[in-house]
């Protein structure tokens, strides 16, 4: 009986005891789901806010701070800092949050440093400068694997000040990281409560860098985004811009045809041509080229052609045009530019051109010869320097006008580089002597069917191979 009785009374002991080890795991469990599901929202969280700031297009220093101040507030920490990956391949201090313990030495004398000793303290952080490999910091970098230190007082890695405020305590390091590449590390530092940061802190911080890494990635391709579209709404303007500058229609004289023809390699281009009266029996035609291309020799263009036109209605001579011309751009343009001009005046009273040519292309005249009435071709030679290429006084030594007869069944053809310079695939170009030769046969054509058959033949002669610069035609035909 007695055996029995102390059967029961052991059997409901341990009873209590496996229902209490039970109830405690079952608590710990509870505590630890808790734990997850709370870490869980912490990064739902995160997540949300930088989706939320990469849509309105927040800067980089932005987004660094809401980083900091989710690992601030998630881990309890008093302290954090991101250090950057420069271009240098260095490690820089690039956002703070709190008083974030230096990772080098201090100066002996901080507080002669400045009135506001918080502030020279991150002045300091932000000036650090790491080497991959250097330092916890450096290390993290490189391996891309995080350093959890809960005792920072016992580990020789880290750097202790004498300064108590700034005592490391306990320390989280997390790179990152966006596809194995590093961006730079997270450094949490010291919890508000005295206590040593817990695994789970730790394994949060992970979670945070890496979606840091995932928010930042996806920031400057938002960025790189909105600077394109930018950039394309600039290159727009620009080309319509250039577009409103290139003449749609052309002087009406009965006794010349006339076409022009522009097709940039990029959407603006260097290139331009204009045609414009002068007087009733007169006309202007200009083509010129700049050095490169894109906007900046689209701008420059404008400068030429707006420039042109002022000093074409002020003097009847080509040359004396081009030589105002270039002592204007000549202060404006930069020294890595320069560009190539013809000017001509056409004058149907007396059936002549006279032209300046400014380092251009030789211009072709084509006409019947009065011995055997064939048509030929021939360049038209004269001298000229680039405009902005020389100081104006070497360059109006050298410039001069050329006169030419220019009667019924006369061409003028005017090109770009475009046109000689396009290569084929075996990287052989049309050349001047395969355009000159064109002309002959093309010569009884009108303005718009011999500028269409010489793109023609330039494109069957290119094949395949795209088209690298700009292209420009103009031809005058004296009917």
């Amino acid at each position: 009986m007695i055996l029995f009785v102390l059967g029961l009374i052991l059997s409901g002991v341990i009873g209590w005891i496996l229902y209490y080890m039970i109830r405690r795991d079952y608590l710990r469990l509870d505590v630890e789901k808790q734990r997850l599901v709370q870490e869980k929202q912490i990064i739902l969280d995160f997540m949300h806010n930088m989706v939320e700031a990469i849509g309105t297009g927040v800067a980089r220093e932005e987004l660094y701070q809401q980083i900091l101040h989710t690992a601030v507030l998630s881990t309890g920490a008093l302290s954090a800092c991101i250090f950057e990956k420069t271009e240098e391949n260095k490690l820089r201090g690039v956002s703070v949050e709190g008083l974030f313990p230096p990772q080098r030495q201090l100066p002996t004398n901080v507080q002669k440093k400045s009135s506001t000793r918080t502030k020279f303290i991150e002045q300091v952080l932000r000036s650090e400068e790491f080497e991959l490999g250097e330092g916890l910091i450096g290390m993290v970098a490189v391996s891309g694997v995080g350093e959890f230190i809960p005792d920072a007082r016992t580990d020789s890695r880290v750097i202790l000040h004498d300064d108590p405020s700034l005592a490391i305590c306990s320390l989280i390091l997390a790179p990152i990281l966006y596809e194995n590449e590093n961006i730079g590390v997270l450094v949490i530092a010291n919890r508000a409560d005295e206590k040593s940061f817990s695994e789970t802190d730790y394994s949060l911080a992970l979670s945070l860098a890496e979606q840091s890494g995932l928010a930042i990635h996806n920031a400057d391709l938002m960025h790189l985004q909105l600077e394109k579209n930018k950039l394309d709404m600039d290159i727009s303007l620009a080309s319509s811009i250039q577009s409103m500058l290139l003449p749609k229609t052309f002087p009406q004289q009965t006794k010349f045809d006339l076409d022009a023809r522009y097709l940039p390699a990029q959407i603006v281009g260097g290139d331009f041509y204009d045609i414009f009266p002068l007087s009733n029996s007169r006309i202007g035609v200009a083509i010129a080229d700049a050095s490169g291309k894109g906007i900046p020799a689209s701008l420059l263009m404008a400068i030429c052609q707006s420039k042109l036109r002022f000093y074409a209605r002020n003097f009847d001579s080509p040359s004396r045009v081009l030589m105002e011309v270039n002592r204007d751009i000549t202060e404006e343009i930069r020294e890595d530019m320069f560009v190539t001009l013809i000017y001509a005046i056409v004058d149907s009273s007396i059936d002549e051109i006279v032209i300046a040519r400014a380092g251009h292309e030789l211009p072709i005249h084509g006409h019947y010869d009065t011995k055997d009435g064939l048509y030929k071709t021939t360049m038209i030679g004269s001298e000229g320097m680039a405009l902005g290429m020389v100081e104006p006084e070497l360059f109006e030594s050298v410039i001069a006008d050329k006169k030419i007869s220019f009667v019924k069944g006369d061409t003028l053809l005017l090109y770009t580089d475009g046109i000689t310079e396009f290569a084929n695939l075996d990287d052989i170009e049309f050349s001047t002597s395969r355009l000159v030769n064109l002309l002959n046969p093309l010569g009884n054509l009108s303005a718009i069917e011999l500028n269409q058959g010489i793109l023609d033949n330039v494109y069957r002669f290119a094949g395949s191979a795209g088209q690298n610069d700009d292209i420009t035609l103009v031809t005058v035909k004296h009917l």
